[in-house]
């Protein structure tokens, strides 16, 4: 079990949205995070940054690094009999000079890797009909090109998980492409290979979060090749790469509260932002409640159960 006792009260209560290296500059900054290119090694910084419609906004939210973080390297523990990930550490003592002097800004919200050829495609797995695949379908009956049950209301579980990848868009939108896209683009048996373990993936993480009370409705994996090698890479099953919901409060037919930043855009489209850039500032009481609402997600998902699981182990999908 992992707890929120191995932060700092700063680290949860300060936001920081920059991390400075002295004399060292990242190799690429994104929305949320820093990554510095160490040769045949990663070290990626999560800050505190929140972004909403591909803007990043003024307003941090704090200890947000530090959840995605040690949640991701929970689940790269947890599921690594699945699949072989690129985690090594998150503890600043272990890192490479010159960061080792700074393990203070660095421990726990940071994640020394083993660098990979990233596969640029999103490998979303949908377990229930939201978001996008919630449009996709009302339009056309289908996602990414697979054919639905007609009937299907808003946030219904599907029948099974449902393997919808997606192109990796370093500016913009993501955009859902059939698997056949995949497939061109690498090859049937590595496309393959993506679906199966993707979808074995969700299947046992969906059943732990079950075990907490929460619904995994769906989810996006990165992977990466060490050589021949398939790894997991980036993060995993965070609130900002996943869509949780309490199953105590889920009903079906309608739009579910979710323990990710659908918080943050709500209140954004309350205000009337045109999700034109610089993003407005979120109010106290928005910074908090999201705060509260990734916390929630970290303690639950990493804490023991909260009912009996179910007999019998998750089953992989077998290779087609």
């Amino acid at each position: 079990m992992m707890t929120t006792t191995g932060a700092s009260a700063a680290t949860l209560t300060e936001p920081r949205s920059r991390i400075e290296i002295p004399g060292v500059r990242p190799a690429y900054s994104g929305k949320v995070r820093d990554l510095y290119d160490l040769g045949d090694r990663l070290l990626i910084v999560a800050t505190d940054r929140i972004s909403a419609y591909d803007s990043v906004l003024p307003t941090g939210i704090p200890g947000k690094g530090w959840i995605l973080t040690q949640l991701s390297a929970f689940w790269f523990k947890t599921l690594a009999g699945i699949s072989k990930h690129h985690f090594l550490s998150t503890s600043g003592r272990e890192f490479p000079p010159p960061f080792r002097s700074h393990a203070e800004l660095l421990d726990g919200r940071s994640m020394l890797v083993v660098k990979t050829r990233r596969i640029d495609f999103e490998c979303v797995v949908r377990g229930y009909l939201a978001g996008s695949a919630w449009r996709e379908y009302r339009e056309s009956g289908r996602v990414c090109g697979l054919k639905l049950p007609a009937g299907l209301r808003q946030s219904e579980r599907l029948p099974e998980p449902i393997f919808t990848p997606a192109t990796k868009a370093n500016i913009g939108h993501d955009e859902n492409v059939p698997l056949a896209v995949v497939e061109s683009a690498l090859g049937p048996a590595l496309a393959r290979e993506l679906e199966r373990r993707s979808l074995a993936l969700y299947l046992a993480a969906a059943a732990h979060a079950d075990d907490r009370g929460l619904l995994l409705a769906d989810t996006k994996f990165e992977f990466g090749l060490l050589g021949d090698e398939l790894l997991l890479i980036d993060e995993a099953l965070t609130p900002d790469s996943s869509r949780f919901w309490d199953r105590a409060a889920y009903v079906p037919g309608q739009p579910q509260e979710a323990f990710d930043k659908q918080y943050v855009r709500n209140f954004l489209d309350a205000m009337g932002w045109d999700h034109r850039p610089p993003a407005p500032p979120l109010t106290p009481e928005i910074v908090e409640g999201t705060r509260r609402r990734y916390l929630e997600a970290f303690e639950r998902l990493t804490g023991p159960p909260r009912h009996e699981a179910a007999a019998g182990d998750v089953a992989l999908p077998e290779s087609r």
